[in-house]
C-alpha cells in the first residue's frame, strides 16, 4: 500500500504519495526492451536522460534530419515494443497502482495535479508521465478552451464530468459568486448519476478545478472565471475581497494591511488608496472609510446623499440624519451643517426639510 510523505512547501504543505516502486528503475527496466534508436526518441521526448526538459518531434527530426511523422512512428512502435514486453507484463502491479491511485483522486484528474501528487521534481513527474503513457489503462484528454489537460481510468465517469461542467457554467450568472458549498451542490445536480464512491467533496472539487470557465479566488468563493468577484488581478481585486470578508467599510489604510496579510501580496498605503478612488466599486463613506457600492452605498458628498434622501418626501432632522448615516460614517454635525445650507435645503412650516 502506497505511504503518504508531506513534502516542504512555504505556507501549505503539499500532500505528495509515496509509491512502492522506484519509478527511475523502472523506467529504465521498460526502456530496455526496446531498439537503440526507439529509446533515444522516447529519452529525448519524455526527458528521461540528463536533461529534464521534454523535446518536441520537430526538434528531434532536425536533429537527425528525418520528419516529423518519422519520429512519431519511431516513437510508437518503441512503446508498442515495451507494452509486449516481459518486462511490462512483469510490471503490472506498478500500474495497478498507478490506476487505483487515480480512481481514489475521482477517476479524472487534472494533470499538474496528478503529476505533482506524484513527484515532487520534474524528472520524477516525466518518469510518472512516461508509464502513464506506456500504461494501456490510462487516458489523456488534451488541454481545451473549456478544460485542462487530464488524465482518466475511466471513460464514462469522464464523459459525465465534463457534460456536467459544462452544464453547471451554463447556470451561472455573469457576477454570481457562490461559497464552496453552494457550487459543489450545484455541481452536484448535475451528476445524479455518479457512481456514489466520487460524491466525495475533495474529489468534486478536484473535478470542478478540470474547468477553465469554472474558478475560485482566495476567499474560497466560487462563480465564472471571468467574473470581478473572482478574477484577481490587481490591488483593487484584493481591496474588493478584503472589505467583502470584513463586512463593513474599512479605512484604505487598514485595506492596505489585510491585503498583505491574507493574500500576501505587497500593498502600499498611498498605492491602495489611489486605487479605490479610482475603482466604482467603492464608495468614500467617512474619513478614508471605503465601502462596497453593491451594498447600497451611492457615491457622493453628504449634501449628495442629503438630497438623495430628500428626493421622495419631506423628513424631519432626526430622519434626515438617520438617512444619511445608514449610507455614510459622518458625524451627526456634519450632516447638520449640510442641511442647513439654505442654496440647497429649506425648513418647511411643520419643521420639517424639503429640497430648495
Amino acid at each position: 500500500m502506497a505511504k503518504k510523505a508531506v513534502s516542504k512547501g512555504s505556507t501549505k504543505k503539499a500532500v505528495v504519495t509515496k509509491l512502492s516502486f522506484d519509478g527511475a528503475t523502472l523506467v529504465k527496466k521498460l526502456l530496455a526492451e526496446v531498439p537503440d534508436r526507439a529509446r533515444e526518441v522516447l529519452v529525448y521526448r519524455f526527458g528521461l536522460g540528463t536533461s529534464s526538459e521534454r523535446e518536441t518531434l520537430e526538434a528531434i527530426g532536425e536533429r537527425w534530419g528525418i520528419t516529423r511523422e518519422r519520429v512519431r512512428q519511431i516513437e510508437a512502435s518503441g512503446i508498442e515494443a515495451i507494452r509486449h514486453s516481459n518486462a511490462f507484463r512483469a510490471s503490472e502491479g506498478a500500474f495497478d497502482e498507478l490506476r487505483n491511485y487515480i480512481e481514489a483522486q475521482g477517476a479524472v484528474v487534472p494533470e499538474d495535479v496528478l503529476l505533482s501528487g506524484l513527484a515532487t521534481d520534474e524528472k520524477s513527474r516525466n518518469r510518472i508521465r512516461f508509464l502513464l503513457v506506456v500504461g494501456s489503462s490510462f487516458f489523456r484528454e488534451r488541454e481545451t478552451d473549456e478544460f485542462y489537460a487530464r488524465w482518466h481510468v475511466d471513460h464514462r465517469t469522464a464523459e459525465m464530468v465534463h457534460a456536467a461542467l459544462t452544464r453547471l457554467y451554463a447556470t451561472l450568472d455573469d457576477a454570481e459568486v457562490l461559497s464552496e458549498g453552494e457550487i459543489v451542490n450545484r455541481f452536484l445536480e448535475e451528476l445524479k448519476d455518479v457512481n456514489a464512491a466520487y460524491r466525495n467533496e475533495e474529489i468534486l472539487k478536484r473535478w470542478l478545478s478540470l474547468s477553465k470557465n469554472i474558478a475560485s479566488n482566495p476567499l474560497a468563493e466560487w462563480g465564472k472565471a471571468h467574473a470581478p468577484a473572482i478574477r484577481t488581478k490587481g490591488i483593487r481585486d484584493y481591496a474588493y475581497l478584503v472589505i467583502k470578508q470584513k463586512g463593513e467599510p474599512m479605512h484604505f489604510s487598514e485595506v492596505a494591511k489585510a491585503i498583505t496579510s491574507v493574500f500576501s501580496k505587497k500593498a502600499h498605503v498611498a498605492t491602495t488608496h489611489n486605487e479605490l478612488i479610482k475603482d466604482s466599486r467603492f464608495v468614500l463613506v467617512g474619513r478614508g472609510l471605503y465601502a462596497l457600492a453593491e451594498w447600497g452605498y451611492q457615491p457622493g458628498v453628504v449634501r449628495e446623499v442629503i438630497r438623495d434622501v430628500l428626493k421622495k418626501k419631506p423628513l424631519t432632522r432626526d430622519e434626515v440624519i438617520d438617512s444619511v448615516k445608514k449610507v455614510r460614517y459622518v458625524k451627526d454635525n456634519t450632516i447638520l451643517v449640510n442641511l442647513n445650507d439654505t442654496r440647497y435645503f429649506k425648513k418647511t412650516k411643520d419643521g420639517k426639510y424639503s429640497l430648495v
